[in-house]
């Protein structure tokens, strides 16, 4: 029988980033977000994607969402500003209404501002950076719930998110499971190799003896 939903997202959420970007390596997922970063690199972010999918105005200046209300704990709101650096699309409203709500934290595709606010309530913000120009009459909501791109990798609605001061990594729902498994040997083989680096062994007798070097590699090329 498999592990219930919040079992998986616990027991990933207990993993660094570096051990499941690993593992999503030897499974061959495209799931490390590039330029994303924690705000404050204490951050630490474990969820489920809310999507949000933004673009510029035209005629009809649109609006950028009042969404925040309609989304709780475990949520994570990810923001898909196409990567704009010019125009925030979060700020100190939304984060403290975040906070209050249990919400899991935000990503974006893009900047936010109002940084202290963040930093006060420890509501974890992964973004691009930080810059104080609003984004309203700049962009507008075009859809919600929908697949969108964050640092160049693809997030679905309900995908697991989880960030630390190295980055983020999303990981399918529907291949959790061995997500989880393939970290969990991963976390396992270097907890062995650390053990025995200590004890006075060489790190190269210590790789070899847990089969390091293979533990990143696609399956399909170590069968």
């Amino acid at each position: 029988m498999g592990q219930s939903d919040g079992d998986v997202l616990e027991r990933l959420g207990g993993l660094g980033t570096a051990t499941i970007s690993d593992a999503l390596d030897r499974l061959g997922i495209a799931g490390q977000a590039l330029g994303i970063a924690p705000l404050e690199s204490s951050f630490r972010l474990i969820g489920r994607a809310w999507t949000l999918r933004y673009g510029p105005v035209g005629e009809d200046r649109g609006s950028v969402g009042d969404y925040i209300d309609d989304l709780g704990p475990g949520d994570v709101v990810v923001l898909d500003n196409q990567g704009r650096v010019d125009a925030t699309v979060w700020g100190d409203l939304l984060t403290t209404t975040a906070s209050r709500r249990g919400v899991a934290g935000t990503v974006i595709d893009g900047v936010s501002r109002d940084s202290d606010r963040s930093t006060a309530l420890n509501y974890p913000l992964f973004t691009r950076g930080n810059w104080m120009r609003t984004g309203k009459d700049r962009v507008r909501v075009e859809a919600t719930q929908v697949p969108v791109s964050i640092g160049g990798v693809r997030v679905e609605p309900g995908d697991l998110l989880i960030g630390d001061r190295d980055g983020l990594v999303v990981v399918p729902a529907a291949r959790a499971d061995e997500v989880l498994a393939a970290a969990q040997r991963i976390e396992h083989a270097e907890s062995l190799i650390r053990a025995a680096v200590e004890s006075g062994t060489s790190l190269r007798d210590a790789r070899a003896e847990v089969g390091y070097h293979d533990l990143q590699t696609r399956q399909e090329e170590t069968k």
